[in-house]
């Protein structure tokens, strides 16, 4: 069955799968932020909370160092297996966590298993939905990464204070329903079957980046896509030492709750997304965009947390607004040009290529005894020079 007649042919078929592809992702993310907050005050009562900005490095090693790969291998297999196969390898990062091994090396594990079900998880959506669906159908799929991002570092941050064992015993639940979910995705047809070979492979994905950085729309959505998580995955280890620097507060819950709130707001701005913002109208989603440093910015000068709940909410509805637009316009592009799964592996590449840096500029302000505060209002300046300069080129 290919993905045409599987959208025109059977609606309702469409509809069950994707109610399992959501359902799916949304165990599999719930876990993943689960594990992110209980990582985190694993390594704060084994007395290294140095380590919390190195968790998030080790977790993007794999989607950058194995980009080349994994977006073929989303490609040449079908879509729904290789999640099932990449939750897998999550659920033995959380057991190796749980039986001992050190957090560092467990949760690089976890990303592994999370570099290879990006581009199956977002690939597919391609293959089952019509350009016309496709901002929609991202909508949805954000919509339900989000809520589970939400619901995961409340869980998160409320077990880790009272019990981790607990904690860890949710997060390996969450992967194994994830899995059973993973089943009932139907098994669609690979969509660019390619030979798995290391030095033919690197070549190919130098070849699929130049290709996908020549083409202005696939730029726009990759320098943008970058942008935004860069600076998530940075405000999200951000909060846990402004918490405590700046509201004296010391648990792990209300990080965690901020960082709801963040994700709240993504949901409405990737719904407001759906709604008002179409692929011939992606530049639109510049509005979130912009918006993003400024409001950043304010975090410096805040001193109350019940502000800080309304500014996270606000970051999160500008960014949701921005992402998933740009999401769908990547999805659709690269599925004409060269695949979707080999274009997200490029997305991914990108996207934790900026993590690493901006969460290594930070834990390097961090190490050098920069004061939170002026850390943020450098990092919200820095956001708005980068967005300023990419609706510039946009423009142009």
């Amino acid at each position: 069955m290919n993905s045409r007649q599987f959208v025109a042919g059977d609606y309702r078929l469409t509809s069950l799968a994707m109610m399992a592809l959501l359902l799916a992702q949304f165990l599999s993310a719930l876990a993943d932020n689960t594990v992110l907050v209980a990582a985190i005050a694993l390594s704060k009562a084994a007395g290294h909370p140095g380590q919390v900005p190195l968790l998030q490095a080790s977790f993007v090693l794999a989607f950058i160092l194995l980009a080349p790969f994994l977006g073929p291998l989303a490609d040449s297999h079908p879509k729904g297996r290789v999640m099932l196969a990449a939750n897998g390898v999550k659920l033995l990062g959380a057991g190796m966590m749980v039986a001992g091994a050190p957090p560092l090396l467990a949760y690089a594990v976890i990303g592994l298993g999370a570099a290879g079900y990006s581009p199956a998880k977002y690939g597919i959506l391609s293959q089952m939905f019509t350009p016309a669906h496709l901002v929609k159908a991202n909508g949805l799929m954000e919509g339900s990464t989000i809520v589970a991002i939400l619901l995961g570092v409340l869980l998160g941050g409320w077990l880790s204070d009272r019990s981790l064992t607990l904690a860890f015993g949710a997060v390996i639940a969450c992967y194994g329903l994830a899995a059973l979910a993973n089943l009932l995705i139907p098994r669609l047809a690979p969509e660019h079957p390619v030979k798995m070979d290391l030095a033919g492979q690197l070549r190919r994905f130098s070849a699929t980046t130049r290709t996908l950085f020549a083409h202005a729309d696939v730029r726009f959505s990759l320098l943008g896509t970058s942008l935004f998580w860069g600076s998530g995955s940075t405000l999200r280890l951000m909060l846990f030492a402004w918490v405590p620097a700046v509201l004296g507060i010391m648990d792990n819950g209300t990080p965690a709750q901020l960082m709801g709130a963040l994700s709240v707001g993504i949901v409405l701005g990737a719904g407001a997304a759906g709604a008002w913002v179409s692929l011939e109208r992606v530049n639109r989603a510049l509005i979130g965009g912009l918006a993003l440093g400024p409001l950043i910015l304010a975090l410096a000068l805040l001193h109350n947390l019940g502000a800080a709940y309304a500014l996270m909410a606000a970051v999160g509805a500008c960014g949701g607004f921005f992402v998933v637009p740009l999401n769908a316009l990547l999805q659709e592009r690269g599925h004409r040009t060269v695949g979707a799964g080999q274009a997200l592996a490029v997305q991914n590449f990108a996207e934790n290529l900026a993590m690493l840096l901006l969460v290594g500029a930070y834990s390097a302000a961090e190490g050098a005894g920069l004061p939170v505060t002026l850390s943020a209002a450098g990092f919200g300046a820095l956001i708005l020079a980068a967005m300023l300069a990419l609706a510039g080129s946009r423009r142009r």
